[in-house]
C-alpha cells in the first residue's frame, strides 16, 4: 500500500508542476486536471478516464444497475429447447437463473458452458443444476470502487442486486463498473459505428442516441417532431422525460415505444424501439412501397 500511496504522489507532483498549489480536496484535483488538459499535458481520453476514477468512489450500485424489468433471466425448470433461443437472441455471456419467485436467483448460467450440449443426446439429458455458478448479491447501496475490488479478488463478472427487503431490484456486472471509468465498451452486439439504427427482430430495433430526429423519421416513415429544440433522439427523449433518463426506463412517442438500454450519467447511448402497428418497418414493406 505504501508503494501505491508514493507512486500516486510522484504522478500527482508531476501532474500539478507549474501550478500555484497542490490540491486540497477532490473539487480541486479534478479542477488542476481539467486545466492541465487545457494545457495539452493530459489527453482529453486520458482526462475522462481519471474523472471516471474519481467519480467511481462517488457512486453506488443503483447508479448504473440493470434495472430488473430489463433483465435477461432463465427458469430453472425450463428445458433446453426454452434455454438456448433466450441465450441467442440476447448475446449476453451470463444468465441469472430464476426459481418460481422473480425473487429467488438460485444460479448464474455461463452461455459458453452450453457449447459442450451440441451432440443432440446431451441436450436430452440436459439438467441445468449442473451448470449453474454460484450467484453473488450486493445491496444497492454498495459503492462501485468497493464492488470492482470485491469482483477483481473474486474473479466474478456479476452479481445480481437487492434491495433493503432483499427484494432483486437488478443486476450489474464488471464490464458496467469499467465503463464508468473508460467509458462505454463495444462488442460485436453492439451498433456498428456507420450504422445508427439496427434490427434486432421483428418489429423491434436498437437506435444510437445520436441518431438524427430526421433519420429516424426518414427511416421508419415517422413525423417525430424537430422543432422542440432538439436534433437527436436522446434530446427528445430527454425532452419527454424532462431529465436524463436511466437505463430500462420506458417512454412512448407517437406510438413508438423508447426503452433505453445503454446510458451514463452524461448522455444516453442506445435505446430500444418498438415501432407502432401502423408503421411498416424497412425490411417488411411491399416492392415498391415506401
Amino acid at each position: 500500500m505504501a508503494k501505491e500511496l508514493n507512486a500516486t504522489g510522484r504522478w500527482l507532483k508531476r501532474i500539478t508542476q507549474g501550478f500555484a498549489a497542490e490540491p486540497q480536496d477532490r473539487q480541486e484535483l479534478l479542477a488542476v486536471l481539467r486545466e492541465a488538459g487545457e494545457r495539452g499535458l493530459v489527453e482529453a481520453d486520458a482526462l475522462t478516464m481519471l474523472e471516471g476514477v474519481l467519480e467511481v468512489g462517488d457512486l453506488q450500485v443503483r447508479d448504473i444497475m440493470i434495472p430488473r424489468a430489463q433483465m435477461v433471466f432463465v427458469r430453472r425448470d425450463d428445458p433446453f429447447s426454452k434455454i438456448l433461443p433466450v441465450v441467442v437472441e440476447s448475446g449476453h455471456s451470463r444468465f441469472p437463473v430464476m426459481d418460481e419467485d422473480r425473487d429467488d436467483i438460485v444460479g448464474i448460467l455461463l452461455a459458453k458452458d452450453l457449447l459442450r450440449l451440441y451432440p443432440t443426446e446431451v441436450r436430452e439429458r440436459f439438467d441445468i443444476r449442473e451448470y449453474m455458478r454460484p450467484v453473488v448479491f450486493v445491496p444497492e447501496s454498495k459503492r462501485l470502487n468497493v464492488l470492482l475490488k470485491e469482483f477483481r479478488r473474486n474473479r466474478n463478472h456479476m452479481a445480481i442486486v437487492v434491495d433493503e427487503y432483499a427484494g432483486v431490484s437488478g443486476l450489474v456486472t464488471i464490464e458496467d463498473v469499467i465503463e464508468q471509468i473508460v467509458g462505454e465498451i463495444d462488442d460485436e452486439f453492439d451498433i456498428e459505428d456507420d450504422h445508427n439504427i439496427r434490427k434486432e427482430a421483428v418489429r423491434e430495433f436498437t437506435v444510437r442516441g445520436v441518431t438524427r430526429i430526421e433519420e429516424f423519421n426518414e427511416y421508419f416513415g415517422a413525423h417525430l417532431s424537430e422543432e422542440e429544440g432538439f436534433d437527436t433522439v436522446a434530446g427528445l427523449l430527454m425532452k419527454q422525460f424532462g431529465r436524463l433518463p436511466r437505463r430500462g426506463e420506458v417512454a412512448t412517442i407517437d406510438g413508438f415505444e423508447f426503452r433505453v438500454t445503454r446510458a451514463d450519467r452524461r448522455r444516453i447511448d442506445a435505446l430500444r424501439v418498438v415501432p407502432p402497428e401502423d408503421v411498416i418497418p424497412p425490411g417488411e414493406r411491399p416492392a415498391g412501397g415506401s
